[in-house]
């Protein structure tokens, strides 16, 4: 399968680093093509600039400024996205990726006659999420309802395959884990990984 790995955490010494690596790591070995985009060491800009809000709707000039990563969405077949919970939804420059590069047109369909948008990027058939929080699973689940899970695993997969698979693997209570608890996640994401179909 080919797969595009959205990673965020501005810190190279983060676990999220070492969720990362393993993660490629496992992917690489179960035979898939894999992709890798690190916001942060790319250095992308999350700001939508006023000029690109006016053009927002305006199909194919919408898509000029960030035509590269819109390339990678389309050459994708999975989407996995590792990054840190950070008050309850993923950190601003990834919120700010989806608000750049999800664009109209290129990615779903505008809501016409009382419908709803429509998905575009149908070849997508996997959605994953990897992610840290500092919260317990019962507040961020049962109280806070999982915003950031909602946004990724609900709102985007909408726009792919109708059948489109979703995963989510998270460590709570980050800041209490031990370094056996952390190893034993990495554990668990290559090995929920490296059972990924085609």
């Amino acid at each position: 399968m080919k797969l595009l790995v959205v990673y965020c955490h501005p810190c190279s010494e983060s676990f999220g680093a070492s969720i990362r690596d393993t993660a490629l790591r496992a992917l690489d070995k179960a035979g898939h093509e894999v992709r890798l985009i690190d916001l942060y060491a790319q250095g992308f800009n999350p700001v939508m600039s006023a000029e690109e809000r006016r053009g927002y709707h305006e199909p194919g000039s919408n898509e000029a400024p960030v035509a590269e990563h819109l390339a990678q969405l389309r050459w994708c077949e999975g989407l996995i996205f590792i990054h840190p919970t950070w008050w309850y939804g993923p950190p601003a420059m990834l919120k700010g990726w989806l608000e750049r590069v999800w664009v109209p047109h290129a990615t779903f369909t505008m809501p016409e006659n009382g419908k709803a948008i429509g998905p575009v990027l149908t070849q997508i058939r996997l959605l994953g999420v990897i992610s840290t929080l500092g919260s317990p699973w019962w507040w961020w689940t049962l109280f806070m309802k999982a915003p950031g899970r909602n946004i990724l695993l609900r709102g985007l997969k909408s726009l792919c395959a109708p059948r489109c698979r979703t995963m989510w693997l998270a460590l709570h209570r980050l800041d209490e884990t031990t370094e056996k608890q952390r190893c034993y996640f990495l554990a668990k994401v290559e090995k929920r990984l490296a059972s990924l179909k085609n």
